[in-house]
Order: structure tokens, then C-alpha cells, then sequence
């Protein structure tokens, strides 16, 4: 409908024709990194960013000439629907989705290994399918976690700095605050006997976030170790929010708790597909859980979102089943910009700055400086151009603080740096 010579389309043939011979001339949008390029389907051809596209089985696949790192792809808008027109049966699409979605598998014929697969493969275990169930993004996961396990008076303990919604759904369902530092680094670690003294007979959930927002902080074996054995003393759940479990740095480990004894039965593992694949308009998680808490959610899902929808489940399919170079290099080129910004802060008057093990942020201290953070990072927006988050929107812990992002090529981080440079001399 929005180009101008285009014949009708009335099936799927249709379609995918009118996407090969027509999509070039429709507006063009920034979308992520190559998860997206390789599932995004629709063309043949070379298109102008220096992309070959190339048909494969059920669709069209995008061939990287490029580092994920070096090029930004833009592709028409339209063609998500193209995706799900070329991988999806037209009769799938048509009747609506599938109740909670495919669950990356389950009841969907010839996808159900997937997910056991890649939980054994990064994980190193392997939930029964019907343990695993998909959302649309990993927010959704978070607010199902806390409605199907958190009651009015329990206590919940949450990293502070931290994921601002950990807060907020604490305070939303008249749960009682118990914030814990997380640690913020290879300098600083979490404080495992502050966080012993804190689980108390009516703490309900216990969230951990490794690699760790805002602060960067991925935890050790024997820290993971020695809280599990605090959980299953204390009959506490957790919820693993591990979104960030492929971007880590300097050899760093990634160990879910979930692989720890007694721990599978009580712990909510959180994944999703916004980072590792640079999805993150696709609005797609998922939440791994015991069978009883599986269950709840899909009460909680059947009566709020339905399900994720279709097409972006097929995207993700190939995402997870795809080839993990580009992924690699996407994690070395996060290296490279981590050490740009953080040795290019720690040279600012009053700026300190611990080394992030993973994620995509840095957690400055800029109390040197003698500003508030706040106002601070308004006047690095505002004066230098530079964009970056007040460290008390993450918590009380975040004071003194503001978390600044280094998805941005080495050129623009060192402008950026160049410019809080001036702004603080």
C-alpha cells in the first residue's frame, strides 16, 4: 500500500515479490545489529549499505561484508511483515499466534529442542520445554515473576543500583523494600554477610542481576555459590536476570544459579533476546521457571498480552539456531568501547570510574566533581551533548553517580569524552 506501482498483494507470493522489486524505494529506519540483519528477509540482491541478501529455506537471509561493530544496517520497515510472511504458514499468521506463543518450541513441531539447547548450551542444563515460556520483552517476565510469587508484606531483596523496575513492582504489589549494594566491579564486590542479614523469615524473592545495570558487575562462582546455599537455607526464590550473560569482558565467567543444588526448584531465569542479538524493538523475553511458576504465568500471559507475537518468535528461532560470529565480534567491539570511555573518564578532574566485566554501561563517580549527579548529567546534556543517566533513577545506592552507555563506535565515545573534558576543566 505504500508504494506507489506496487500490484495488490493478496497471499504470500505476492508479497515477498512486491518486498524483492519494491522495498528499496520505501523510507528507510535504524534497526539493531546483525541478529536483526540476518532474520529481517525480503530482499535479493546487494542493498546500499553493502549488505548481499541471499535466498535460503523459507526466506531471505542478510550476509554480513561487514563487522557487526562497523556498520549500523538500515532496512525498510515493512519488511518485518516481510519476515513473517516468508518464514511463518500463512495460516499461523492468519489464526492469530498460538496461546502463550511458541515458548521456543513447545507446541510447535520441530522447534521444541531449541530452547533445551541453547539453555544446555549456556547454561550447561535444560529445562523441559514447558518450563520455558516466552514474552514480549523481559519486563514482562520481571512483572510476572513478582505477581505470581510476591504477597502484600513479604520482603524482597533487590540490587540498589539497580534495574529501576525491581523497585517499582516492590512498591506496587505493597511488598517491603530490602535494597542490597550489588558491588559495582573488579574493584568493589557484593557484600554476601550485608546480604545474609537481610533474608529474613519473610523474604519472599531475591532478585540478582549479573551482568549487572547499571553498575557492570558480574559475580564469581564462589559468590553465586555462596548465596545459593543462602537461598535454599532461607526457602528464598530468586529471579536470575541474566539479559547480559553473553556480553562479558577480560575472560569473565557467566554462571546462572539456577545450576546450583536445590536451586533450580526456586530460581525465575530471565533471557531474552534485546542484547545478545540486538533485538530490542522486537519485544521479545522469556522466563524459565519451575513447573508451577511456569504455569502462572501462562494464566498471567493469557490474561494480559496473549502471547508474543508470531513472527518476532520465528526471528528469534533464527537467531538462536544461527552462527555466534557476529555475536562474538559484536562483544569485542563492546571491549574495545568499554576501555575507550572508561580510560576516557578516568583522565576527567573528579570522575572515577570502575572497569565493567559486562553489560554495555559504566558507572561513573563523579562526587569528585563537587556537582550533584543529577544536575551534572543535565549539564552534560545540555551544555556538552553528551547523554547519560542519573545515577539515583537506579536506586538510593546510585548517588554520586551517572551511568553513561557505550553502544556508540571509539570515535564517538572519544568525543564524547573530549566534550565532558571541556565542560569540567
Amino acid at each position: 500500500e505504500r508504494v506507489k506501482g506496487a500490484p495488490p498483494v493478496v497471499n504470500q507470493a505476492d508479497a515477498v515479490e512486491v518486498l524483492r522489486q519494491h522495498a528499496p524505494a520505501l523510507e528507510t529506519q535504524r534497526v539493531g545489529g546483525a541478529g536483526q540483519a540476518r532474520v529481517l528477509a525480503g530482499l535479493v540482491g546487494r542493498g546500499q549499505d553493502g549488505v548481499e541478501l541471499r535466498p535460503v529455506q523459507g526466506g531471505v537471509q542478510r550476509q554480513l561484508h561487514q563487522p557487526v561493530a562497523a556498520v549500523r544496517h538500515r532496512v525498510p520497515p515493512a519488511l518485518a511483515v516481510g519476515e513473517a510472511a516468508v518464514v511463518a504458514d500463512a495460516g499461523d499468521v492468519g489464526g492469530g499466534g498460538v496461546e502463550q506463543g511458541l515458548a521456543l518450541g513447545r507446541r510447535q513441531p520441530g522447534l521444541d529442542p531449541v530452547g533445551a539447547r541453547h539453555l544446555g548450551a549456556t547454561r550447561g542444563f535444560a529445562y523441559e520445554p514447558s518450563q520455558v515460556v516466552v514474552m514480549p520483552g523481559g519486563k514482562p517476565v520481571i512483572f510476572a515473576t513478582f505477581l505470581a510469587l510476591v504477597e502484600a508484606g513479604d520482603e524482597v531483596v533487590y540490587p540498589d543500583p539497580g534495574f529501576p523496575i525491581f523497585e517499582s513492582m516492590t512498591d506496587a504489589l505493597s511488598a517491603v523494600r530490602r535494597p542490597w549494594f550489588p558491588g559495582s566491579g573488579t574493584a568493589t564486590r557484593p557484600d554476601i554477610d550485608r546480604l545474609a542479614s537481610l533474608l529474613g523469615p519473610r523474604t519472599k524473592l531475591l532478585v540478582l542481576n549479573s551482568p549487572g545495570n547499571p553498575t557492570g558487575i558480574v559475580y564469581r562462582r564462589d559468590e553465586l555459590e555462596a548465596i545459593a546455599k543462602l537461598c535454599v537455607e532461607r526457602d528464598v526464590f530468586v529471579l536470575s536476570d541474566e539479559i547480559y550473560s553473553r556480553i562479558l569482558f577480560d575472560g569473565a565467567e557467566h554462571v546462572s544459579i539456577a545450576t546450583f543444588p536445590g536451586m533450580a526448584e526456586r530460581t525465575v531465569l530471565l533471557d531474552g533476546f534485546s542484547k545478545t542479538w540486538s533485538m530490542t524493538g522486537w519485544r521479545l523475553g522469556w522466563g524459565a521457571a519451575p513447573p508451577a511458576v511456569a504455569a502462572a504465568f501462562e494464566k498471567i500471559m493469557t490474561n494480559t498480552t496473549s502471547c508474543a507475537v508470531h513472527f518476532a518468535q520465528y526471528a528469534a528461532l533464527a537467531a538462536l539456531e544461527g552462527p555466534d560470529d557476529e555475536v562474538q565480534a559484536m562483544v569485542r567491539a563492546f571491549e574495545q568501547r568499554r576501555d575507550a570511555l572508561v580510560d576516557g573518564l578516568a583522565a576527567l578532574p573528579g570522575v572515577a570510574c570502575d572497569r565493567p566485566q559486562g553489560s554495555f554501561f559504566a558507572f561513573a563517580d563523579v562526587r569528585g566533581t563537587g556537582s550533584d549527579a543529577t544536575a551534572l548529567a543535565g549539564r552534560f546534556l545540555e551544555e556538552a551533548g553528551v547523554a547519560c543517566v542519573e545515577g539515583p533513577a537506579f536506586g538510593a545506592g546510585g548517588a554520586g553517580h551517572v551511568r553513561f552507555s557505550f553502544a556508540a563506535d571509539v570515535e564517538r565515545i572519544r568525543e564524547a569524552v573530549r566534550r565532558l573534558g571541556e565542560l569540567l576543566a
